[in-house]
């Protein structure tokens, strides 16, 4: 067995023990990033704990590999049931992923300690907002129905907010899942569950965005990492079915949850 791990995860301190662990983590990842994101919030400390011997950096690396797969393979199990906007995909895809290619590498540059207060007011506002809104991303209809497009101004600025999210998720990332929906649901007109598929396939290019700075810098372990993506894709297919079948009741809970726990991690970590 310690062939394998080291196999894995080299120089890392990995025992077989914690190495079922992240196993278990991986896969509880995936179904939370699927619900609404804040999987890297399970897999990240894990992977730091179990495998004290690697740099923060290979772990952030090793993380996003691991969540692109998740992450995609969420999102197109929701796009099979979901009607989504495609136009808007396309255009936020694409520029969510340079735009968090270009927030990783600001990040080896700049303190992201300083966005620490500004994300915590930002998802206390939302929070308060979507508590406020019973209403918020609900549908009359079914997940399968289609809604009126946005405007073109409404797309415009949703477009600028993604970027922003974007450059965010790359240099400092918690939250961005959340944000993506806010901005899919309250400025292009989506419902929760059709904001939450958009959301996935667009995470998956801020993933990938940031996924090609780390792996530049020989920051990710390709084997752990595949491993890894196994259980995070076994997960998010839960999760992504959870969401189907519950519907935008539960996302609105789960966001509430989400918000919270991030919150109060976010304070403690300034404490």
């Amino acid at each position: 067995m310690s062939e394998v791990i080291d196999l894995l995860a080299p120089g890392s301190d990995l025992s077989p023990a914690g190495l079922l662990v992240l196993l278990v983590g991986a896969l509880l990842a995936g179904g939370v990033d699927a619900v609404i994101g804040g999987g890297g919030l399970v897999l990240i400390p894990l992977i730091l704990t179990c495998a004290p011997g690697l740099p923060a950096q290979v772990a952030l690396g090793t993380n996003k590999f691991t969540a692109v797969w998740g992450t995609a393979s969420a999102g197109l199990r929701m796009i099979r049931t979901v009607r989504i906007d495609w136009r808007a995909v396309r255009l936020a895809a694409p520029l969510a992923g340079v735009c968090s290619a270009a927030g990783a590498l600001t990040a080896t540059a700049v303190n992201s300690d300083v966005l620490r207060p500004v994300v915590i007011v930002l998802m206390l506002a939302v929070g308060v907002f979507v508590a406020l809104r019973p209403s918020f991303g609900r549908a009359t209809g079914t997940a399968g129905d289609a809604v009126p497009r946005p405007s073109r101004g409404r797309l415009v600025l949703g477009l600028c907010l993604i970027a922003v999210i974007g450059a965010y998720d790359g240099f400092f990332g918690p939250g961005t899942g959340m944000f993506l929906v806010i901005v899919f649901t309250g400025l292009m007109s989506r419902t929760l569950i059709q904001s939450l598929a958009m959301t996935k396939l667009v995470n998956t290019a801020t993933n990938l965005g940031g996924l090609v700075v780390f792996a530049a810098g020989g920051h990710v372990l390709w084997l752990l990492g595949i491993v890894l993506a196994v259980f995070n894709v076994l997960g998010a297919q839960v999760g992504a079915k959870i969401v189907l079948d519950r519907g935008a009741g539960f996302v609105r809970v789960a966001l509430l949850v989400l918000i919270v726990v991030m919150s109060v991690k976010l304070i403690v970590d300034m404490l």
